[in-house]
């Protein structure tokens, strides 16, 4: 049984600092585990998750694992 498609996982890498924007909008990249700029991180792939890529989507670069 091959388990590619079982947990979906986004891999989220920080590409530029959160200083200068909202204070939520750092939060956010905290929250996601991105405190330094060039941090990746690997989280799942649900909606709680995408939610908060999109809030800071012009501070990340943004792919699918498989």
């Amino acid at each position: 049984m091959s388990q590619d498609n079982q947990n979906p996982s986004l891999s989220i890498k920080l590409t530029k600092s959160p200083i200068g924007f909202e204070k939520t909008q750092k939060e956010t990249a905290a929250a996601l585990g991105l405190r330094k700029v060039g941090v990746t991180v690997v989280r799942p792939d649900n909606a709680s998750v995408r939610g908060m890529v999109f809030k800071i989507k012009h501070l990340l670069e943004v792919s699918e694992v498989k």
